[in-house]
């Protein structure tokens, strides 16, 4: 049997792994239990009732997060004209056309999230091999193709988190940082299983959320009480 680290070990003293958490209490646990010298992220994952095998089982969408991501987001806009020079005054990272598609074409993919107008994705749909195995290609479904440009720089760069189920049926983000207070990061987690319920497709039969946990970077997972989700 593999040895666990004294670091690993530590993190998950006193935690009792057939106990559904509280959602306060969860997160004040992975906060005591930071003990490296960065600032973990905090994520949360929920196993849902859907096989996306199915089109009518697919969950997908985006949130805002009331208190941010915690992290810096590079977010580039595929753009022409006035479009273009918006999303520079919102503070896009990366803005361009022709000349970007080259860029990512090439392989150099220097931002996070991406965005395009409408009349730009017969172009940015040549993308589709390189941005669409990273979860990044512009889809109006979650507001990143849209001639509001510049409120979705802002968005993005505010804490806007896309979610999309996987194959296993769970879906999951990051939604803070252990540095934040607890109340910020309940807001966080809440609002983000909130918007994963509203997202429940049609074809979705019986329990829809199975079950819920959140975790740190290089903290214990730990199971949520299902019910603390909902705003107190």
């Amino acid at each position: 049997m593999a040895k666990i680290a004294k670091r690993v070990a530590a993190s998950r003293e006193g935690i009792d792994p057939n106990k559904a958490y509280a959602l306060s209490e969860a997160l004040q646990l992975l906060k005591d239990r930071s003990k490296v010298k960065f600032d973990e992220t905090v994520e949360v994952s929920m196993n849902l009732g859907v096989d996306p095998r199915h089109a009518d089982q697919m969950v997908r969408g985006v949130v805002n997060l009331p208190n941010g991501t915690g992290r810096s987001v590079r977010v580039a806009v595929f753009a022409r004209g006035d479009k273009a020079e918006e999303a520079k005054a919102a503070g896009a990272d990366i803005v361009g056309a022709e000349d970007l598609v080259d860029i990512v074409q090439k392989g150099t993919i220097d931002f996070d999230r991406c965005i395009a107008t409408p009349d730009m994705m017969p172009l940015v749909g040549r993308l589709g091999k390189v941005l669409g195995p990273r979860g990044m290609m512009p889809n109006p479904k979650v507001g990143t193709v849209t001639t509001d440009v510049a409120a979705a720089v802002k968005a993005s760069k505010g804490g806007a988190v896309e979610f999309r189920v996987e194959k296993a049926g769970i879906v999951q983000a990051g939604v803070g940082k252990v540095s934040f207070d607890v109340k910020a990061l309940e807001e966080n987690v809440r609002a983000f299983a909130d918007a994963v319920n509203k997202a429940k497709p049609a074809g979705a039969k019986g329990n829809y959320v199975k079950k819920v946990s959140v975790t740190s970077t290089m903290g214990p997972g730990l199971k949520l009480d299902i019910a603390t989700l909902a705003a107190s």
